[in-house]
C-alpha cells in the first residue's frame, strides 16, 4: 500500500513512520498530533485503518490551514498548485521569490503549498518580522501537478469526515486530551532551536514541556514523543527527565544528508518515548532499531 504525502517538510515521519507505528495501539479512538508538520503519522495511521478518528494541530497557522484545505476541499487546492507550478514557464526563480513575495503578503496557504514543494529541502524558515524566506531549490520545480493531486486527493479520502485540523499552542492541545486518545509529540528538539524556531518564531522550553509530559502522566494519558537524536558524536536536545519513567527507543535512520555531501559515514540516530502506559500496553523495551530493520518494515507497510 503506497502512503500519500502531499507535503515537503523538513523533518518529516514519514520514514520512520513504519517503526514508529509498531509502538502505537492497532486500534485508537483518536490520534491527536499536537506537533503534525506534514502529518505524516496521522496520514500512515489513517491508511492502515488504525484510528477511528483525528486531531491534527500545528501552530503554523499556514500549514494548519493547508492541511484543512487539502483534508476538506481537496480540489480547490490542488487545482490552485496547478496553476501556479505551471506559472513556472521562462525564468522559474523569479517566478518562485513572486509567490513568495504574494505569500507573504497574502498568507495563502495554497500559495504555501507550491513553496514548500520548491523550496530548498522542504525546509520551513521565517525571518524575524516572520516573513518566509526560504529559497528555491535550483536543482528542481517541485512535484508535478497530477502528481500532487494524486497525493492531495488520496489524504482527502483517508482523513476527511475523520479530522480535525487546528491551530493551537500545544499546552492547549494536551489540556484536552483524554485517556481514549494516543498522543504523538514530535516538537522542535531544544538542543536544536534553543529559544527561537524558524518554524514558529519560538522554541518550546524545554523545562515547560518536561512539565506538560508529567502532566499527561499524572492523567494516564498515552503518548510517544520524538524529541532528541544524534548524528555520529553530535547529540541534538537534551535527554527528557528520567522521573517522567519514559521508555526510550533509538531509531536509525540512516546517514545524514550532510554526512553523505562531507564524504563522511555519520549515522543519524533519532529518539522515540513512550509514555508508562503505552510502553505497557505495547510491551515495549528500550532497545535500538538498525536500518535495514527500517527499510524491511517499510516494505511490509507499503505491501499492505
Amino acid at each position: 500500500m503506497r502512503i500519500p504525502h502531499p507535503i515537503q517538510y523538513q523533518g518529516s515521519k514519514r520514514v520512520l513512520a513504519p517503526t514508529i507505528l509498531r509502538y502505537l495501539p492497532r486500534s485508537m479512538e483518536r490520534f491527536v498530533e499536537p506537533f503534525a508538520g506534514s502529518g505524516a503519522l496521522s496520514i500512515a495511521c489513517a491508511a492502515l485503518g488504525r484510528a477511528k478518528s483525528f486531531w491534527i494541530n500545528d501552530l503554523n497557522k499556514p500549514l494548519a490551514d493547508l492541511l484543512n484545505l487539502i483534508v476538506n476541499r481537496p480540489k480547490e487546492v490542488a487545482d490552485a498548485y496547478e496553476r501556479t507550478w505551471n506559472g513556472q514557464t521562462g525564468d522559474s526563480l523569479e517566478h518562485y521569490y513572486r509567490v513568495r513575495e504574494d505569500f507573504n503578503r497574502s498568507g495563502d496557504p495554497r500559495l504555501f503549498l507550491y513553496l514548500l514543494a520548491r523550496c530548498v529541502k522542504g525546509s520551513v524558515r521565517y525571518n524575524a518580522d516572520g516573513l518566509f524566506n526560504q529559497s528555491p531549490d535550483k536543482r528542481r520545480r517541485g512535484t508535478r501537478p497530477e502528481t500532487m493531486r494524486a497525493n492531495i486527493v488520496a489524504v482527502s479520502r483517508l482523513l476527511r469526515g475523520k479530522a480535525v485540523v487546528s491551530c493551537m499552542d500545544y499546552r492547549d492541545v494536551l489540556a484536552n486530551v483524554n485517556e481514549a486518545d494516543v498522543v504523538y509529540m514530535d516538537p522542535p528538539y531544544q538542543g536544536v532551536c534553543g529559544d527561537r524556531d524558524s518554524r514558529y518564531f519560538a522554541g518550546v522550553d524545554f523545562d515547560g514541556f518536561a512539565a506538560a509530559l508529567s502532566d499527561l502522566n499524572r492523567r494516564s494519558i498515552r503518548f510517544a514523543v520524538s524529541y532528541d537524536g544524534r548524528t555520529g558524536g553530535k547529540t541534538f536536545g537534551r535527554r527528557l527527565p528520567g522521573a517522567l519513567r519514559l521508555t526510550h527507543i533509538q531509531l536509525e535512520a540512516g546517514r545524514s544528508s550532510q554526512a553523505t555531501l562531507l564524504g563522511r559515514k555519520d549515522v543519524t540516530v533519532e529518539s522515540l518515548y513512550l509514555s508508562a502506559p503505552l510502553a505497557r500496553e505495547m510491551g515495549a523495551k528500550p532497545r535500538v532499531h538498525r536500518r535495514g530493520e527500517e527499510q524491511r518494515l517499510m516494505f511490509e507497510v507499503n505491501r499492505r
